[in-house]
């Protein structure tokens, strides 16, 4: 049963697919960290571009429309065709959010037999006091036998803006907390609904989405953060 369990997650779903790209994924490292550092160089955070010097008119927001990893990978290489080993400059990077770095994270690890998985719920490292919208990936650790929450969007950079205080490589539970147990956190009273969510946006109704959106991406339906 548990090796059922763990063959399920290191398999793609029709979403982590890579399909005809799937070859641009053959020469890639197996460390996670160096994992984290290829996807780091193959997508921009719509939300953080002008911090990494693209003006906000040049960023191509269409992009984050785009739900299937072939289809990221199809933009990627049309970008700039190089190895995906090559780190790109920011402005030629796919533009997409948390999601996108989680997801094709999870690709790259299916596509090497590794255990892996989406997660959607919400940080408590981006605002003081709050549990913001959030996407990271979760791998199924062999050595430890633990699923271990991995944070790709976090680089240098913004690990040094947002004063990190853990390693990204090994997100804390109650730093990344998932859909499923934010609804309990409020159901049982432990936790203000009105301070998770994003910008304007927040409260019972918001977790209720975070939390079918990661059920969904335990069933390997990694659905974009705006989908219901």
């Amino acid at each position: 049963m548990a090796q059922d369990f763990l063959a399920f997650y290191a398999s793609h779903g029709p979403i982590s697919q890579p399909g005809v790209y799937a070859p641009l994924l053959d020469d890639l490292p197996r460390e996670i960290g160096a994992l984290r550092r290829v996807v780091q160089g193959l997508v921009l955070h719509i939300f953080w571009a002008e911090r990494y010097g693209v003006p906000k008119e040049s960023v191509r927001g269409d992009e984050v429309q785009l739900r299937d990893v072939a289809r990221q990978l199809e933009r990627i290489v049309e970008l700039d065709p190089r190895p995906l080993m090559v780190a790109r400059e920011p402005q030629t990077r796919l533009v997409g959010n948390c999601r996108d770095f989680a997801v094709i994270l999870t690709t790259l690890l299916r596509q090497q037999g590794v255990p892996a998985r989406a997660r959607c719920g919400f940080g408590r490292y981006f605002s003081p006091g709050r549990y913001e919208d959030h996407w990271v990936c979760e791998y199924w650790n062999t050595v430890e036998q633990r699923w271990v929450l991995v944070d790709a969007q976090l680089d240098d950079l913004q690990m040094s803006r947002l004063a990190i205080p853990f390693d990204p490589l090994d997100v804390p539970r109650d730093q990344f907390i998932v859909g499923g147990r934010a609804w309990q956190l409020y159901r049982n009273g432990e936790a203000d609904p009105n301070t998770f969510g994003i910008f304007d946006m927040g409260g019972p109704w918001f977790i209720r989405g975070d939390f079918v959106r990661d059920v969904a991406a335990l069933n390997k339906v990694e659905l974009l953060p705006w989908d219901s």
